[in-house]
């Protein structure tokens, strides 16, 4: 190697090592791509989400319900898992999200197409929805176009409405912050044994550049604050999240075999969850 070289592949060295934080950090979302197998959570609700990107099953009679549509390239997993179980994936009537950012909504066009289910959002997450992710009061207006494909919705969900299809009924929660629109879903599953109360949570995680005050969302802090009472006040007997990672799936389950309802009444992480999102709240907004 000539002098000229080596200096070159001391400098390309260099700037390695002083990147490689950020190529840690960017491989982490292999996570969202990962494969994971599909499941029964407990009587009619499934995961069909990704390793980390929570995807929701609820089966009826009349069609089914799936609530995040994970990202475009794992869309094709998601509808493999959903068959995986037994359902047609053609039978899903209604399309749900926790919150309109591509790593939830990025599938929805495509998923949509395929099935000809009824997008129903948030009304706050609507117009992100349907404009590609350019409104995003984080992540749109900067001049780099749609981040995920504009989806028309159907119908605009408030805080308190009910969803209802096939005898079931799923109550959506506005539970803002994280996005204008960002929700949990409260719902009741029946398995052989007793009715379960099931949580779908939105846990109110804060991004590094929210602000209070700040022109695109004034009242995020307030907002972020009325979430974290609201899911400190929810009852349930089992909870689920809209992100793996939040409820600990691979910790807790990765010794299940069969049928296991019971291990997701885990409280006492979703207690602690909650308490570290209130420390970060103080934190970030200082109160």
């Amino acid at each position: 190697m000539n002098f000229r070289n080596g200096y070159l592949a001391t400098i390309i060295l260099a700037a390695y090592l002083l990147l490689a934080p950020y190529f840690v950090s960017a491989e982490g979302k292999v996570e969202w791509s990962k494969p994971q197998q599909p499941f029964c959570i407990a009587g009619n609700l499934y995961y069909v989400g990704t390793y980390d990107l929570a995807c929701y099953l609820v089966t009826t009679s009349e069609g089914h319900i799936l609530i995040n549509e994970g990202l475009d390239s794992t869309v094709p997993m998601i509808r493999a898992n959903v068959e995986r179980l037994g359902f047609k994936f053609t039978d899903i009537k209604i399309l749900l999200i926790s919150q309109a950012h591509f790593d939830h909504v990025g599938g929805l066009a495509k998923i949509q197409a395929l099935t000809g289910a009824k997008v129903m959002i948030d009304k706050m997450d609507a117009p992100v929805v349907e404009d590609g992710g350019n409104s995003d009061y984080l992540f749109g207006g900067k001049g780099r176009g749609s981040m995920f494909k504009p989806v028309k919705v159907d119908r605009l969900l408030s805080d308190g409405d009910i969803v209802t299809l096939g005898g079931m009924q799923l109550k959506m929660l506005h539970h803002p912050g994280h996005t204008k629109g960002a929700c949990s879903y409260l719902m009741d599953i029946v398995d052989k044994k007793r009715t379960y109360k099931v949580l779908i949570a939105n846990m109110p995680t804060i991004l590094d550049d929210t602000k209070a005050g700040m022109a695109t969302y004034p009242n995020v802090d307030k907002d972020f604050a009325y979430t974290l009472h609201s899911l400190k006040t929810v009852k349930f007997d089992l909870w689920v999240a809209a992100h793996a990672s939040q409820f600990y799936l691979h910790e807790n389950h990765k010794d299940r075999k069969g049928y296991h309802p019971e291990l997701f009444m885990d409280k006492k992480h979703y207690d602690e969850e909650l308490k570290e999102l209130s420390q970060d709240y103080v934190k970030k907004f200082g109160r």
